[in-house]
């Protein structure tokens, strides 16, 4: 049967409306199924009762394609929240994709329920106290395309504070403490009044106090909300203890740039705690004050993205952070020290062993003095002092040093310096306990001096897994090294050996490692070996620093 153009051209928008309600429906189900699913990831903190969506269907739509992402930052939110006592209770860290997110959520704030605590601009990061954490939930079901990023506030202590992680087990140490000899022993000399000039460290620790070593007009202050002025706690003397190491000028409080001008900048609050938010936000303060250098001397267990985003920002500005690896024996290292970026310092005493307490990690970067360090404290106070907490600022000091004879080099470029001049300590190479070796500012200073010659014993160490002792002699001087020869001297009881190593030409930097096998047998209860290793020179050249030709040590029987 025939049919008109009209009839047809009718029944085709017939059906074209027909299948345009059908997709409709169709869709309107999936967008309820999703919201469902977008409301029931809220629970991961609490049970919510969010507010309805906006009822537009780009609304729906955009609330459903961020659903994993929802989910996956209130997962992380919840785990972190669920650590308690290293966190700042009902609190987060927000950051966000980009200004206008970050400007859209301060707007709505209040609204939702959310506490305004700080705002970081420069890292798009703030930070937020809620009542109950359906309100952050909510927003971000919501408005989670506007996220980058949610965290827990994490708190950050004064070192001293008790381990978090379970210590390492370690072998008992005799340590031998510094006194007033620890620039002597990084190779420091009388004269280095003009050390540090023209370079800024900045300090984030409890407040510096002002102090004679300290001389006039180079310390300044920076107020990020907790005030300039040190408490008067146990150990509000802290932040004055490690800017005197840094920079120090009197003889009985030395520090290691004492030209170098300090900027101090309070982070801890009146019990000697701190937070991520608050180091991130003195890291932009410093940053933008024009430090170059910036010293923590605190640390925590755990991070978040907006100090990730705070130390790229410094990194970014051509800024430096040295931190300290941390006091709890652990076999991991506290944050910012963690963050490879970062220089982190471990703690060793005036025998160059690795201080008990001081933590190791594979990132670890040095070692420097840290254990019975003599250094300025409050109300003109000369004390001694244990911790990598010391550790970091004679790094920072020598930072500020090398960039002040170098003015052409960058605080990385600086950094680097030290990293390759360090004296290799432990483990041949570099190992989790002493990172690149022990700070040598002796050696750094002249590593362009054809002149100076410093061929050392660097460590003795005993191979467990093969047997072997090793006796790592390493070219420490400002040319190649040849002609030396090895002597190691072995005593068992009453049994003494001697066994003589001519060792290799070696290119500065270099190391040569001799080993002997031990006879596991020997090492009876009550018994032990004693080894005693002396370099010789060639004929003709004269050491720079002959102390360190000479080493011994002593193998006891393992552990049971």
């Amino acid at each position: 049967m025939k049919k008109s153009f009209s009839f047809l051209a009718v029944l085709g928008v017939g059906l074209t409306c027909a299948t345009l309600l059908l997709w409709l429906w169709q869709q309107n189900r999936a967008d309820l199924h999703r919201l469902s699913t977008a409301r029931a990831a809220t629970t991961l903190i609490a049970p919510l009762s969010a507010p309805n969506p906006p009822a537009s269907p780009s609304s729906s739509l955009r609330a459903t394609a961020i659903d994993s992402f929802s989910q996956s930052l209130l997962a992380s939110l919840q785990r972190l929240l669920a650590r308690g006592t290293d966190t700042r209770t009902d609190e987060a860290l927000l950051t966000f994709k980009d200004p206008a997110a970050y400007r859209r959520f301060l707007a709505r704030a209040k609204a939702a329920g959310l506490i305004v605590l700080g705002e970081l601009p420069a890292l798009r990061a703030i930070r937020v106290r809620f009542d109950s954490p359906e309100a952050l939930g909510s927003d971000l079901a919501y408005h989670a395309a506007d996220y980058a990023g949610l965290s827990a506030n994490a708190l950050v202590h004064v070192p001293s504070v008790p381990a978090t992680p379970s210590k390492d087990d370690r072998a008992d140490v005799t340590h031998v403490p510094f006194g007033n000899t620890a620039l002597a022993f990084l190779g420091v000399p009388a004269e280095h009044s003009q050390w540090g000039k023209g370079v800024t460290i900045a300090i984030l620790d409890t407040g510096v106090l002002p102090d004679t070593t300290f001389g006039s007009g180079r310390l300044r202050t920076l107020d990020i909300g907790l005030g300039t002025v040190a408490g008067r706690g146990e150990e509000d003397g802290h932040g004055t203890a490690v800017a005197a190491l840094a920079a120090g000028s009197d003889d009985d409080a030395p520090g290691v740039a004492p030209a170098a001008s300090l900027l101090s900048i309070r982070v801890t609050d009146a019990h000697s705690t701190s937070d991520t938010f608050t180091i991130a936000h003195a890291i932009v303060a410093a940053v933008d004050a024009g430090a170059k250098i910036i010293n923590v001397s605190l640390g925590g267990y755990a991070t978040s993205a907006t100090l990730d985003a705070a130390i790229s920002f410094a990194i970014e500005r051509g800024s430096i952070i040295v931190a300290a690896a941390g006091n709890d024996q652990a076999a991991q290292l506290a944050w910012p020290a963690a963050d490879p970026r970062v220089i982190s310092v471990g703690a060793v005493d005036r025998a160059g062993q690795q201080v008990t307490f001081s933590n190791s990690g594979p990132t670890l970067s040095l070692t420097a003095p840290g254990y019975g360090v003599q250094t300025a404290w409050q109300d003109g106070q000369r004390v001694y002092v244990d911790g990598t907490s010391a550790s970091a600022p004679l790094v920072a000091g020598a930072i500020a040093a090398i960039l002040s004879q170098n003015p052409a080099l960058t605080p990385t470029a600086a950094a680097q310096v030290l990293v390759a001049t360090a004296s290799d300590a432990g483990a041949p190479g570099s190992d989790a306990n002493y990172g690149h070796g022990t700070l040598n500012l002796g050696w750094a200073l002249n590593r362009n001096n054809s002149n100076y010659y410093d061929p050392a014993i660097a460590s003795h160490a005993y191979d467990a897994a093969n047997h072997h002792m090793q006796f790592v002699v390493q070219n420490r001087s400002g040319a190649a090294a040849a002609g030396l020869q090895l002597t190691v001297t072995t005593t068992t009881g009453t049994d003494t050996t001697s066994t003589l190593f001519s060792v290799p030409p070696l290119a500065i930097g270099e190391s040569y490692i001799a080993t002997l096998p031990v006879d596991r047998a020997s090492l009876q209860p009550a018994t032990s070996l004693t080894y005693v290793t002396q370099l010789t020179n060639p004929p003709g050249r004269t050491d720079s620093v002959p102390a360190n030709n000479r080493r011994s040590s002593t193998l006891g029987p393992p552990t049971p």
